[in-house]
C-alpha cells in the first residue's frame, strides 16, 4: 500500500507543539503540571464541540425555515464539529505561553479562546488568534495570570529548533512572508535604536535571540486562518504589528508587547481583506475549508 503521508499540516504543528511542551518541562524546569495541560486540552475540545453543536443547530433551524439548506451544507456543518485539530493547537499554545496560580484561570482562558472564534468573525472567518485572545483575556480579567517571555532563555539551539519546525510548516502553508516581514521590521527598528543609543551589538542580539519571540513569529502571528488573505496585506499587517511591538516594549516597557500588539491589531485583518481581496486559506492543500 502506498504511503500518502500527512495530508493536514496541522498534524505536524500539533506534533511540534507537543515536543516544545516536553522540552520546556524537561529542560527549562517549568512548573507546569501535566494534569493542568490535560485540563486545558479537555476544556478547549469540549468548548469547540459544544459551541459547534449549538451553532449548527441554530443554523439548521434557520435554513430549514427558509428552505436554503442542502446536503453539502450539512456535510460542512458536521465537519466543523468533528474537526478538533484547531482547538487542540489552541490548547497547546495556551499551555506553552500562559501561566496562572489557579486552574480556574486557565480554564477561563481556554473557554474564551475557543469562544472568540465563534463570536469575532466576519462571514466564516475569525480574525483573532484564539490562543492570543485567551491569553490577553486572562491577563485583563484575572489577577493571577502572567506570561513569561524569557521562559526559553537564550540558548541558540532552541532558536534553531523553532526555526526548523516552524519553517517546515510555513513552507507548506505559504506564510513565510508574514514571519519575514514581522522579524525584519522589528529587527530593523531595534537596530536603529541600538545604534542611536550607542549600545554594543551584543545588547541587540540579546533582545532578538528570544525563544518566545521566535515561537510567536513562527507559530502565532502566521496563523493562516485569522491573518489577512492577500500577500501584500499580510506584509503590511506584520509590519504594523512589529512597529507596535517595538513601541510597547521600548517606550511603555511592556514585556509581553508582542501579544498585546497582535491583539490590538487583529481587527485590522478585516479592513485589509476588503482592500486587498484574495482567496481564503484552507489547511488541506491550501484550499478554502473549515478550521
Amino acid at each position: 500500500m502506498k504511503f500518502k503521508g500527512i495530508r493536514d499540516i496541522r498534524d505536524y504543528q500539533i506534533l511540534f507543539l507537543c515536543l516544545f511542551l516536553v522540552l520546556g518541562i524537561g529542560t527549562r524546569d517549568w512548573t507546569l503540571r501535566p494534569e493542568l495541560i490535560v485540563l486545558i486540552i479537555v476544556t478547549c475540545l469540549s468548548t469547540q464541540w459544544l459551541l459547534s453543536l449549538v451553532i449548527r443547530h441554530w443554523s439548521l433551524v434557520i435554513r430549514q425555515s427558509t428552505e436554503l439548506i442542502d446536503q453539502e451544507q450539512r456535510t460542512n456543518d458536521k465537519g466543523q464539529i468533528t474537526n478538533l485539530r484547531s482547538p487542540l493547537i489552541t490548547a497547546l499554545g495556551l499551555s506553552l505561553l500562559l501561566r496562572a496560580d489557579h486552574w480556574t484561570t486557565m480554564v477561563l482562558a481556554a473557554v474564551i479562546a475557543i469562544a472568540s472564534k465563534f463570536v469575532f468573525k466576519i462571514g466564516d472567518k475569525h480574525f483573532f488568534n484564539p490562543a492570543n485572545f485567551g491569553i490577553i483575556s486572562a491577563l485583563i480579567l484575572t489577577p493571577d495570570a502572567w506570561v513569561s517571555p524569557g521562559q526559553w532563555g537564550e540558548d541558540w539551539w532552541y532558536g534553531l529548533l523553532f526555526a526548523g519546525t516552524g519553517g517546515m510548516i510555513l513552507k507548506r502553508v505559504g506564510r513565510w512572508d508574514t514571519t519575514a516581514a514581522f522579524l525584519g521590521a522589528y529587527a530593523a527598528l531595534e537596530a536603529m535604536r541600538n545604534f542611536y543609543l550607542g549600545w554594543t551589538w551584543d545588547v541587540y542580539w540579546h533582545r532578538l535571540m528570544s525563544g518566545s519571540l521566535l515561537l510567536f513569529a513562527l507559530f502565532m502571528v502566521t496563523d493562516p486562518r485569522s491573518i489577512p488573505n492577500a500577500h501584500i496585506a499580510r506584509v503590511v499587517w506584520a509590519v504594523c504589528i512589529a512597529i507596535l511591538t517595538f513601541i510597547l516594549r521600548n517606550y511603555f516597557f511592556v514585556s509581553t508587547a508582542v501579544f498585546w500588539a497582535l491583539f490590538a491589531l487583529a481587527p485590522l485583518t478585516v479592513l485589509l481583506d476588503v482592500i486587498w481581496q484574495a482567496s481564503r486559506f484552507g489547511w488541506e492543500f491550501g484550499e478554502v475549508g473549515d478550521g
